[in-house]
């Protein structure tokens, strides 16, 4: 900083440098597609409305609705008021929703009508012109990934792809990214022959979970865990996503989707990557990338896929206190459907790092209790200089990173019972962000929007991360395709006995969260 600047009263620490500083969007517009679902009220407009309370937005930005409806301006910003007072995360304020409101517009029309999509182009050139955009505009595409390549043709054909100057123009679609390697190569093709590969986001919303990003920390800004991060010292690894809610209403996306495809895919196997991946040689996003595409391109299904996996469907049961119905019995479901609300794998890496080490990643509905976690999971002592009965109570120790709900680490180890006896049990040291910083976490959409805005890709899979994770899981989507329905579980359990199984002939057990 020069030494005039200095002069002026500005302090040399906090330059643009110093990462204690928030990053603001620059002058840009969010054009929003399917502003009528859930996702949209539940979490896209709560995020856009939290980050222009915490300032992250600029002065000039526009949000830009479109939708099958017949509702002027002022009626979509009813909409996103009413969604912003019922799910925001920061308190309401009138003077920032003030600010926020004036750049709404709404533009009504179909996927397949050209005028309407003419309209839009129109709009977006007056928000440039009247709001000061500069030709940033990001496309949210929440909507079927049936209707992409219809409404990238559109944008397409009237110039909306196109960026002049300095300016951008980017995309976001949300997951499911095609159902097997095929169709994603197809989605892929048709998303990137309109954008650049570096101007397509996929959002994974895990991704944006401050928890996720400290696994980065955990691992590599700490001597303390890496040495140990390996097959010299890990035992297995367990990576759970349960639900205690059904299908909740979604069966017309549910049925004939599964656990696997919905959550395994990209979920479950983003956080192996992360776990599993080697030190990048910097948080670049093409560093980054890299290494996960590593990871991903080693990981191996076992042979003996009846023994090394299970799928399960909920049965009706009891949900805490209340009584539910079975999958079958769900609005909308096929009586004969065989789709699995329940899933778990067991994954090889075949890297030195990993070699004989499993993963076991397991998902499924009506569990339970909802929790996210990587529990790494390490070998016992090779010696323990103790009675036998002074450590019967002790198990293995381990590292588990909470993704939700309540983000935090634990570690468990071995400690002295206090007494004249040597008695050895487990305790945990446990820490929590709640409890630990006194600025609260984001919502994950908070971050990946506003990354987008940025243009940093950091935590958005590339297309090559996406076809190695269908490469993965398509040999076992073919292999329960074969015959057999899912075995059932009552509803508020942990999932069919075939998974308990899969880890018994291991030796080993399913960590009870």
């Amino acid at each position: 900083m020069t030494p005039a600047r200095i002069a002026h009263g500005e302090n040399p620490l906090r330059t643009a440098q110093d990462k204690r500083l928030p990053r603001i969007a620059g002058p840009c517009g969010l054009v929003l597609f399917g502003v009528t679902g859930d996702l949209a009220r539940k979490k896209l407009m709560p995020a856009i409305y939290d980050l222009a309370n915490r300032g992250l937005l600029p002065p000039g930005f526009s949000l830009v609705g479109f939708a099958r409806r017949d509702w002027a301006t002022q009626d979509f910003g009813k909409v996103v008021h009413d969604a912003v007072k019922e799910h925001a995360r920061t308190p309401f304020s009138e003077d920032v929703w003030r600010n926020l409101s004036e750049g709404f517009r709404f533009v009504p029309g179909t996927f397949d009508d050209p005028a309407a999509f003419d309209l839009l182009a129109k709009t977006v050139e007056e928000l440039d012109r009247d709001r000061g955009t500069g030709g940033n505009h990001a496309f949210y595409l929440s909507i079927p990934p049936g209707f992409f390549a219809t409404v990238c043709e559109q944008l397409e054909r009237c110039g909306l792809t196109t960026a002049e100057g300095d300016s951008w123009r980017r995309v976001i679609i949300e997951k499911p990214f095609g159902h097997d390697l095929k169709s994603a190569q197809t989605l892929n093709a048709i998303v990137e022959g309109v954008f650049p590969p570096d101007s397509v986001f996929r959002i994974d919303h895990y991704l944006g979970k401050e928890t996720v990003q400290n696994l980065l920390a955990l691992r590599f800004a700490n001597q303390l865990f890496e040495p140990v991060w390996n097959a010299n010292y890990v035992d297995h690894v367990q990576i759970t996503m349960a639900e205690d809610i059904g299908i909740a209403g979604r069966a017309g996306y549910y049925d004939g989707i599964g656990a696997a495809r919905d959550v395994i895919q990209n979920h479950l196997l983003q956080l192996l990557a992360l776990t599993a991946m080697e030190e990048p040689v910097s948080f670049d996003a093409k560093d980054l990338r890299a290494e996960k595409e590593k990871v991903l391109s080693a990981v191996r299904l076992p042979a003996d896929l009846d023994k090394r996996a299970a799928r399960g469907q909920y049965a009706a049961g009891w949900q805490g206190a209340e009584e539910v119905v079975g999958y079958l019995e769900e609005d909308g479901v096929d009586p004969a459907s065989t789709t699995e609300t329940f899933a778990a794998v067991t994954l090889e890496v075949d890297t030195r790092r990993w070699a004989g080490v499993p993963f076991y990643l397991r998902t499924g509905k009506r569990l339970g209790k909802r929790v996210t976690e990587i529990a790494v999971v390490f070998k016992r002592a090779p010696h323990l200089p103790f009675e036998h009965t002074a450590t019967e109570e002790l198990g293995q120790n381990a590292i588990v990173i909470r993704v939700q709900p309540d983000e935090g680490v634990t570690i468990r180890f071995g400690s002295k019972v206090p007494g004249a006896q040597m008695e050895v049990r487990d305790v945990t040291m446990d820490f929590g962000y709640g409890s630990s910083f006194t600025e609260a976490s984001p919502e994950a959409y908070e971050r990946l929007i506003l990354d987008v805005l940025l243009g940093e890709p950091p935590l958005f899979p590339r297309h090559e991360e996406v076809e190695s994770s269908w490469r993965i899981l398509d040999p076992l989507m073919r292999h329960w395709a074969k015959g057999g329905k899912p075995e059932q579980y009552v509803a508020g359990t942990w999932g069919p006995a075939s998974a308990d199984r899969m880890l018994e002939r291991d030796g080993r057990t399913w960590r009870m969260p």
